[in-house]
């Protein structure tokens, strides 16, 4: 008779960071702060009313889903993605001077302003059809104000025009 040795089931390590992730997500996710501030902000909040509401910590515990795919730190370089360091009022599909941006990315032109980061978070594929970033999105309007509020600090200014334009 043959013996069966059991091993216990083990994740790659790429794997459990996606999981760690996940938790950390799910815990920040879970906080009545958001249910206050939403409760404040009436029937029908603007993108405007969201942002000034917006908060940078829980935006930047929140870019932690980012951070699988993008850097946020300046000289960070790229990973999957580009990095986002100062990436406020930069040409869209031009933050990254080494980053290999998709057709869908480069024909869109413009600016990331606050407004199109958003609809961005939102949904990606929607944004620029073709897109290679598979993410599904952020679906929380408030929680995408936090992350982009959170952009906004990680600049060469440390974020100080858009941090002085809030009240």
């Amino acid at each position: 008779m043959i013996e069966r040795v059991r091993r216990p089931f083990l994740l790659p390590a790429l794997g459990l960071l996606a999981v760690l992730l996940a938790m950390a997500f799910l815990v920040t996710a879970c906080s009545n702060d958001g249910q206050e501030r939403r409760r404040s902000l009436g029937d029908s909040p603007s993108f405007g009313d969201f942002m000034r509401l917006a908060d940078v910590g829980r935006g930047g515990r929140l870019f932690s889903q980012c951070a699988a795919c993008h850097t946020v730190r300046k000289g960070a370089g790229d990973r999957n993605g580009p990095g986002l360091y100062d990436v406020v009022g930069k040409p869209i599909a031009g933050n990254s001077k080494h980053f290999g941006y998709t057709g869908a990315l480069r024909s869109l032109g413009g600016v990331w302003t606050p407004e199109r980061l958003d609809v961005w978070l939102a949904a990606p594929a929607k944004f620029a059809p073709g897109t290679s970033m598979s993410f599904r999105g952020v679906p929380d309007p408030l929680d995408r104000a936090d992350i982009v509020a959170y952009l906004q600090t990680q600049s060469v200014d440390g974020g100080a025009e858009a941090l002085k334009s809030r009240p």
